[in-house]
């Protein structure tokens, strides 16, 4: 697989369709599963990492999924491929950091992942672009009863599968929604709304999962314990979370709208202008701005721009992305230029304000 040609195209979840787009960015079925016959990662000589690799290898390529996938060994990788993989959410800083035997099984249009060697044996991902839960939890069912065929998984009658970290002992799974509140980060709720889903046990992340910053008004919620739980009690309760927020953000929206919508296009209406002229802006900046363009987008204040492409750039103006794209290392002071360069190329022709 040539990361190249990759990071030219559009994954699962920033294509900007499929149910409720406008706030949900994509929804994440993710399972964690162990080898019954091997230590937890923890506690694995290199010696166990190894061979847990490549069993692991090995049932995938006698199943239809070893046609359908690529097996990428992430050991073999340099800093900026790790890098490139998780800026487009196929694999964790765990695994880009981790020694030893470990890799990912990569389907080619990203729909989803099995990560190898990371906290636990398998971590499998599922990626639907929307709020579309019931359709990655289905796809995942499938891609777990196939891995499980020619897998013996670490599991009990009393407490299900077993896990390296005791919150994903049960069913391992857990959902995730990535979803852009900009209106909420605007009117200052954000930090009240989060208080509260923190007391019922739900988890709130980065665009790169655990420990990583909040930018872009992007955020990963997601549930917290698995045990005790059902799936469907968990897809359950996850989707009455993501409810309220998206009806808290689309009040915030109204709000904003109500309150000067002049004053509301003139902002998006700058930040769009900051992205289509600066000479050199960083990550930070674009992502900031891309996010205010993308409300201004999907509340009618901006013509002309697909939502798709604003997705798209979130991903492809960070450092790895861009460097891929460009075909060479580059310092910080040139990627800040070519981010602009990049940005102009793919805004400047779609940059025309509505006149109200």
């Amino acid at each position: 697989m040539k990361f190249e040609e990759l990071a030219q195209q559009t994954g699962e979840w920033m294509r900007g369709n499929g149910p409720e787009s406008d706030i949900v960015m994509s929804s994440r079925v993710r399972l964690a599963r162990n080898l019954a016959d091997h230590p937890f990662i923890r506690k694995c000589t290199p010696q166990d990492r190894a061979s847990i690799a490549a069993t692991v290898r090995k049932a995938i390529d006698g199943c239809p999924l070893g046609a359908e996938t690529e097996y990428v060994d992430v050991a073999k990788l340099g800093d900026l491929d790790r890098q490139f993989l998780m800026e487009r959410q196929l694999i964790s800083h765990e695994l880009s950091e981790a020694q030893g035997a470990r890799a990912v099984i990569l389907d080619p249009q990203e729909r989803f992942s099995v990560m190898v060697n990371e906290e636990d044996h398998l971590r499998l991902q599922v990626m639907q672009s929307g709020l579309d839960l019931q359709s990655a939890w289905k796809r995942m069912n499938e891609l777990d009863d196939i891995l499980e065929s020619k897998l013996t998984y670490a599991f009990t009658k009393q407490l299900g599968y077993l896990t390296a970290c005791p919150t994903n002992v049960g069913t391992g799974l857990r959902i995730s929604v990535m979803l852009h509140l900009p209106a909420l980060v605007a009117t200052k709720q954000i930090e009240k709304v989060f208080r509260a889903f923190n007391k019922i046990n739900v988890a709130v992340r980065g665009l790169f999962g655990e420990g990583s910053q909040f930018m872009g008004d992007l955020y990963q919620v997601s549930n917290q314990m698995t045990l005790g739980r059902s799936e469907e009690q968990i897809l359950e309760r996850v989707s009455e979370v993501i409810s309220r927020l998206i009806e808290y953000e689309r009040k915030a929206r109204e709000f904003l709208v109500q309150e000067s919508r002049d004053d509301l296009h003139d902002h998006v209406s700058r930040a769009l202008g900051i992205l289509c002229t600066a000479k050199k802006i960083s990550s930070e900046e674009t992502m900031h701005y891309l996010s205010k363009v993308r409300m201004g987008v999907n509340m009618g204040l901006l013509d002309s721009i697909p939502i798709p492409t604003v997705n798209k750039l979130f991903i492809q103006t960070q450092p790895a992305h861009l460097q891929k794209l460009c075909g060479q290392k580059l310092s910080v002071s040139a990627r800040n230029t070519q981010r602009a360069n990049y940005l102009h190329q793919h805004l400047t022709d779609k940059s025309d304000p509505k006149r109200n």
